[in-house]
């Protein structure tokens, strides 16, 4: 049967020219099945099948994911994108009103979720009042044969295929809509970030609800014929258990990690004797990483790049490969070779090198436009093509860019622009601190000033932990002016669903307290 799915035609391919190599692993340590590429695509046939002739789904409708990472993820995006559906994976950190307002937005004709997430799914099925939307266990997809009597529609290559929602901090979560071109061409930038070879194993451990988990590394890789292995969840023991136990050509090369990751490893007690020797390099995705902890990386010989982008490009969009990364520690990198990028003040206009100007990317990996289903508003984010990330950032005099923080969050205080990350970044690692965020607060001398908010460790350290000693640090870390005109300790901080520091809330909360 002929395949106009540009993404489709790429598997079906590698299930003809290496059929028995290893696609997925799928599972945790001592519990994993193996997937080869052959194997792959019948999942995606029998997959297909049940889609179109089982559930009667047609071209344009959504098919919506709730459940842990899982192999049938993979396999449901490729199917998806054969029948011209559009899939989306939800965030089941969400809470149920929160879930139930992304489906009332996305309209969904299909709920697919997997054993943990089964009494939300019935919950939001019997109390969404989404129209005609259907649940559907994940084993369910494979549990018959597939139909032959598939009839496939035309798709084009710009046809919508994934539908992304943002993580919401300042509003409600928006929908980020890619095509399959658009998915291809992030493959191709997520290749010269990785510059993929036939023996890589990527270990995959971030959740795919996210286009960080799925698109940085994981996707990239399975269309580039390279084996994932993939965990339903981020474990540091799990997570180090892959890389540094059993044969040597079986374990992982490349990684994906996040600040919060990070740490959760190099605090774990197998960290300092874990042989990472299969590892050439670790990709982390995030705006600003604390060098503290590509320190403790680099000192263990591997190296930490860096993929900057956002849920709206891609997200691959700046890179810092292996190479550059223990030379230009903490930036950002470079545009991949199909991204066009621009700063820009507050008037619109480009900024001269090195000053600091909002991140604006257009490439062909950037999102088609926002679902704007009942918002139409939610469009402002393209620009003539331009998508505005918020981020402020500058580009040193080899055009490699150094992201400062957001500019929602930047402190004017006494006419100086004060970014929070460069503060909050100085403490990652500091002795008995957890966690740390820096917001800023009316002051009638200055306009605003930073005011630090620490959480305490639960350890001797935490106990002891006391705002001189934070501030004696900080003087010798940042500019004077940028030392925060108090701290305060809190239990924890307001977060999103995502784990996002929400600071206008935070902000709210200091305020009250303080008057």
């Amino acid at each position: 049967m002929k395949e106009s799915s540009t993404l489709a035609q790429r598997f079906q391919a590698l299930a003809q020219s290496q059929p028995s190599h290893l696609a997925i692993r799928f599972g945790m340590p001592g519990q994993t099945e193996d997937i080869d590429f052959a194997k792959f695509w019948r999942r995606v046939e029998r997959v297909t099948g049940h889609l179109q002739a089982s559930l009667g789904l047609q071209a344009g409708q959504r098919v919506a994911w709730l459940g842990l990472n899982h192999e049938l993820q993979c396999v449901t995006l490729v199917a998806c994108a054969r029948l011209g559906l559009i899939f989306m994976p939800l965030n089941f950190r969400l809470a149920l009103a929160e879930l139930n307002a992304v489906l009332q937005d996305a309209q969904p004709s299909l709920l697919v979720h997997d054993d943990l997430h089964a009494d939300t799914a019935k919950a939001l099925t019997q109390e969404g009042h989404v129209f005609g939307l259907q649940s559907c266990p994940l084993d369910d997809l494979i549990a018959t044969s597939s139909s032959k009597a598939l009839n496939l529609p035309t798709v084009s290559a710009d046809a919508d295929v994934l539908l992304v929602y943002t993580s919401g901090t300042t509003g409600l979560p928006k929908g980020a809509v890619h095509t399959q071109a658009g998915l291809l061409a992030n493959a191709k930038a997520s290749q010269e970030a990785h510059q993929f070879k036939s023996q890589d194993i990527v270990l995959s451990a971030l959740p795919m609800f996210h286009v960080g988990g799925l698109c940085i590394q994981t996707l990239p890789a399975l269309l580039s014929g390279v084996t994932v292995h993939l965990h339903p969840r981020f474990e540091a023991a799990a997570w180090l258990h892959d890389v540094s136990q059993g044969d040597l050509a079986e374990r992982p090369t490349l990684s994906l990690l996040v600040p919060a990751t990070l740490r959760a490893v190099l605090e774990h007690p197998a960290w300092p004797q874990a042989d990472l020797q299969s590892l050439r390099g670790i990709m982390a995705g995030s705006s600003t990483l604390p060098t503290s902890y590509l320190e403790k990386f680099h000192a263990r010989g591997i190296p930490v790049g860096q993929i900057y982008g956002t849920t709206e490009t891609g997200p691959v969009s700046v890179i810092l490969k292996f190479q550059d990364a223990m030379a230009r520690m903490g930036f950002a990198g470079w545009p991949h070779a199909d991204v066009s990028l621009k700063l820009i003040d507050a008037q619109g206009q480009e900024v001269a090198q090195g000053e600091t100007g909002e991140v604006c990317v257009r490439a062909p990996n950037v999102m088609r436009g926002y679902w704007h289903l009942g918002n139409p508003k939610a469009l402002k984010g393209l620009q003539d093509g331009w998508f505005h990330s918020g981020d402020m950032g500058y580009l040193d005099a080899q055009g490699c860019l150094q992201i400062v923080g957001r500019n929602k969050d930047m402190i004017i205080s006494g006419g100086e622009n004060i970014y929070p990350a460069e503060i909050e970044n100085a403490l990652a690692s500091f002795p008995g601190v957890a966690e740390c965020a820096v917001v800023g607060l009316p002051d009638d001398r200055w306009g605003e000033v930073p005011v630090l908010v620490l959480v305490r460790q639960g350890n001797a350290e935490g106990a002891s932990l006391q705002a001189d000693t934070v501030l004696s640090h900080l003087q010798h870390q940042i500019a004077r002016f940028k030392l925060p005109r108090r701290v305060l300790f809190m239990p924890q901080l307001p977060k999103s669903a995502l784990g996002k520091v929400q600071k206008p809330l935070l902000q709210q909360q200091l305020q009250t307290s303080i008057s």
